[in-house]
């Protein structure tokens, strides 16, 4: 601790002084212990919080955040490695104050929150060989003192509890001075309700009472023998109920307040309005439904940022700062990257398997018998050929540019006859008469019909997106020389006679094609998560699911587009009801497909999360069962690995991974409005002045 003594006199909690001693008291002193209801100061400022909204109405939020999104990113980096624990559950949300119990929880969950985050903060930046010199209480309203949990709801305090305090450790004052209060959490229950899902701020009264305790400590500071850093003119007030959290800052020379002992509120409410900047991060998911803390997420982040910061104004400037624990982050990417390239599976210090780099192959591919020679008709269609498409009104004609082969089947890229400078994408399908014989016409019945119905219905429903592909053309092959076909139906023996072709639009490079070429970064990732999303969120409203996510079924459209942008492609396993099963991929397919063949709400979110995750440099083992995929999940999932990978680029990538997880197998619905708008966000385009398409 730099210059100051715990020990000293200095402001005291309580509230209640003799007459007699008051009389030689400043007035500054004297009004700090008459300001002691919130609720009045909140009736003051009820006016003024309408007229800053009503003057925001523009802008996204009414008063600036605390952090900006750079900051907790180098956080975030800092604190890899520094394991967090939490020993208490939070109670669950849906019986939230329902009874004593319940609120004795959520209090003692609150302060060892807080304990296991500055005991954290302490050892990892300033000192694992000192003593904290914190500890954590709650705060008693009617008197202003502090106690530990236990003790006040052992001593039937429990209804009188208003908040939890990080305070500086003093032998003296058992209950707490309030010059050595750190920090304060206010535990209540509507804090998430009124925020969450929108760009809204904090109810006014929440707001407000933060806004008390923010002035009170202030004024406590002002009044302290003790020192601080950078100066006692910033306090944070966290506010929380008991699944979300966020973080009001608050700054401000309480000097600059008059004061009037007779109009202690008024006062107090002008130098907020005219002498104070005020700070208020989005209200973010800090607990899962099972009451465990999400370290890793952003609104946690946030909380222990605002922590670090009220550490060192007692502590003062930490032995690691955060920049240099943040540098070490690029060393132990690097250290990954280059385990990985050597292909060690031998077991690292750490206990952790590390598996060699790999190509990822998206299905189990049956070796193929090289005795076996099939010329197929895609053999025989190559750059320069003309096709020509027959639907039951016209006829169109379309030039094959580009052959393109995978390990599961063959595509083209092709030019309609009458406007040649526009590339579609091309499939021909199986021959009807052809499904039966091999498992590879099923795979093109899937790509080919199934899609040309998928897609069909959703051009009929008005289900239309920049992120999901257009249906140009569907129909059958017009092959060359003469069509025997019967006037009654059915096809002629020329083997392309009834084969099926389906022409989409637009073009682009596979996701799969870019993390080959190393044309996959963060910037990349950030982009394809916002737009696959915002295509599921297109067809969600009309019962319609993806199904088969995988680097594949990605492209990414850059051809006379002035921003690049990926589209969803891939339909054929579409789920349209109930009776329809998706494809079963070892790799990418969710968890609850792999269990229960069907998708459940956030399956599809799930498979984008594997997706990016494994487009981001993250190896898959080897997986030959359904079993061991299963059991790679739980572990990867248990263990964090796939939100640090995706941490590693992007840190709202990291906290869509945490929601994700929390919503696998529920029924809960994807919230997929406050992502797109989350992800918008980190999307950073060349002209700053204009914002992305969001449509869809």
């Amino acid at each position: 601790m730099q210059g100051r003594s715990p020990d000293q006199e200095s402001v005291g909690s309580g509230t209640k002084r003799s007459s007699a001693s008051s009389g030689g008291r400043p007035r500054n002193q004297e009004f700090f212990y008459k300001f002691v209801d919130s609720d009045s100061l909140t009736e003051k400022l009820v006016d003024w919080f309408q007229s800053v909204t009503e003057d925001c109405a523009l802008k996204q939020q009414a008063f600036d955040v605390p952090f900006e999104l750079i900051e907790l990113q180098k956080f975030d980096y800092a604190l890899e490695g520094i394991s967090f624990q939490q020993l208490t559950r939070m109670p669950n949300a849906v019986h939230a104050s329902t009874s004593d119990a319940v609120e004795a929880t959520a209090y003692l969950a609150i302060e060892d929150f807080l304990h296991a985050g500055i005991k954290g903060l302490w050892e990892a930046f300033w000192s694992q060989d000192e003593p904290m010199p914190f500890s954590v209480a709650c705060l008693y309203n009617s008197n202003m003192k502090f106690y530990q949990a236990e003790q006040a709801i052992a001593n039937g305090r429990l209804g009188g509890l208003c908040g939890t305090g990080i305070l500086l450790n003093n032998s003296r004052h058992l209950h707490g001075k309030w010059d050595h209060v750190l920090e304060l959490a206010l535990l209540r229950p509507d804090v998430g309700g009124h925020a969450v899902g929108s760009d809204r701020q904090p109810s006014p009264s929440v707001l407000g009472e933060a806004l008390f305790y923010a002035l009170r400590m202030l004024l406590a500071r002002s009044l302290s023998r003790l020192s601080f850093f950078p100066d006692p003119c910033t306090v944070f007030v966290l506010l929380v109920d008991s699944q979300y959290g966020g973080v009001v800052k608050v700054e401000g020379d309480v000097n600059k307040l008059k004061f009037d002992l007779n109009n202690v509120y008024e006062c107090a409410a002008e130098w907020v309005k005219n002498h104070s900047r005020i700070s208020v991060s989005p209200i973010d998911r800090i607990w899962n439904k099972l009451g465990n803390a999400n370290w890793g997420d952003i609104g946690a982040l946030q909380v222990l940022f605002a922590t670090f910061h009220c550490i060192m104004q007692f502590a003062g400037m930490p032995k690691h700062s955060v920049e240099d624990l943040a540098a070490d982050h690029s060393s132990r990417l690097q250290t990954r990257r280059v385990e990985r390239q050597l292909g060690d599976t031998s077991v690292n210090g750490n206990g952790v398997l590390r598996y060699p780099q790999r190509s990822v192959s998206p299905e189990i591919v049956e070796v193929e018998d090289d005795s076996v020679k099939v010329d197929s008709k895609e053999s025989m269609i190559s750059e320069g050929t003309i096709l020509w498409l027959e639907d039951s009104d016209w006829q169109r004609g379309y030039q094959i540019k580009e052959v393109i082969s995978t390990s599961e089947l063959t595509y083209f890229i092709a030019s309609h006859l009458e406007d040649p400078g526009k590339n579609l994408f091309l499939y021909v399908g199986s021959h009807p008469s052809q499904l039966e014989p091999a498992w590879e016409d099923m795979n093109l019945w899937y790509q080919v019909q199934r899609q040309t119905k998928v897609l069909t219905i959703m051009k009929q429903r008005g289900l239309s997106s920049k992120y999901l592909p257009q249906l140009s053309a569907s129909g059958r092959i017009i092959h060359p020389g003469h069509c025997g076909r019967p006037s009654s139906g059915g096809n002629c023996d020329h083997p392309w006679c009834g084969t099926p072709i389906l022409v989409t639009s637009p073009v682009g490079e596979t996701v799969a094609e870019m993390v080959r070429s190393g044309q996959f970064g963060s910037e990349e990732a950030i982009r394809c998560c916002h737009d696959c999303l915002s295509a599921l969120s297109a067809v969600a409203s009309a019962g319609i699911r993806h199904g088969e996510i995988r680097p594949e079924n990605v492209i990414c459209v850059k051809s006379g587009v002035r921003h690049p942008y990926f589209v969803l492609i891939g339909w054929g396993h579409a789920i349209l009801e109930d009776r329809d099963r998706p494809a079963m991929n070892l790799h990418f397919s969710s968890t609850y497909a792999l269990q229960e063949g069907k998708l459940c709400s956030a399956s599809d979110a799930e498979s984008l999360v594997y997706m990016l995750y494994y487009s981001c440099g993250g190896v898959f083992p080897d997986l030959d069962s359904v079993e061991g995929a299963l059991l790679w999940r739980e572990t990867s999932w248990s263990r964090r690995l796939i939100q640090q990978k995706l941490g590693d680029i992007s840190t709202v990538l990291k906290a869509f991974a945490d929601y994700v997880d929390s919503l696998c197998g529920t029924p809960y619905p994807m919230d997929y409005d406050i992502w797109l708008r989350r992800l918008r966000r980190n999307i950073h385009e060349d002209d700053h002045g204009k914002e992305i398409d969001a449509t869809g």
